[in-house]
């Protein structure tokens, strides 16, 4: 069970990250490309200061947030993928690589049920918890465990092949590390 919430229509995008920050980290120059080579600990920077700016409370998504809203939240059919199960219709991923070894604009997918671009590939992206395993039996508002060595990042990136962006797969990396398949999206609590 999760409590009401706001999640980014998009990953957060270069432009976002650059009217913030007023640079950009990015590997893969472009104003609508989803920012990337950016740690947690960067992550955690730029929403401090986007909170100043706007004086609203944004954060990472909790690992149960970003899975609940990428397989299409109350309105979820069931896919494989945040959207579809052709993978073609809603990622960049892998298959393309050969031709396109990069992140490309957001939204030039199809979306998922709840109108989310790019929860499938494009960039891997940051969740606010620390990696471990779930726990058993239903659970309210789940966080992750309370401390850990890794944070979780979900959804698969250009880089990955169509096993890595399936909904169910989870993977991990230390707060500080960056690389040009990782990004994120932002989450507004709701009340």
């Amino acid at each position: 069970t999760l409590r009401d919430y706001y999640i980014g229509e998009t990953p957060v995008t270069q432009e976002l990250w650059r009217a913030v920050m007023r640079k950009n980290p990015s590997h893969f120059k472009g104003a609508k490309k989803p920012v990337e080579t950016v740690s947690w600990e960067d992550c955690q920077n730029f929403i401090r200061k986007l909170n100043l700016k706007t004086r609203l409370k944004f954060r990472l998504p909790t690992e149960a947030e970003w899975e609940f809203a990428a397989r299409g939240g109350v309105n979820s059919k069931g896919y494989k993928y945040s959207g579809s199960n052709n993978i073609d219709e809603v990622s960049w991923y892998w298959h393309f690589v050969i031709l396109n070894n990069k992140t490309h604009p957001v939204k030039q997918k199809k979306p998922n049920e709840l109108g989310v671009y790019d929860m499938t590939g494009n960039v891997w992206e940051w969740c606010q918890d620390w990696y471990g395993d779930y726990k058993e039996g239903l659970q309210v508002n789940p966080t992750g465990p309370i401390s850990g060595s890794y944070r979780v990042y979900r959804g698969g990136g250009f880089n990955a092949g169509a096993w890595y962006c399936r909904l169910s797969y989870r993977s991990r990396s230390y707060p500080d590390f960056r690389y040009d398949y990782l990004g994120l999206r932002l989450v507004l609590s709701v009340g």
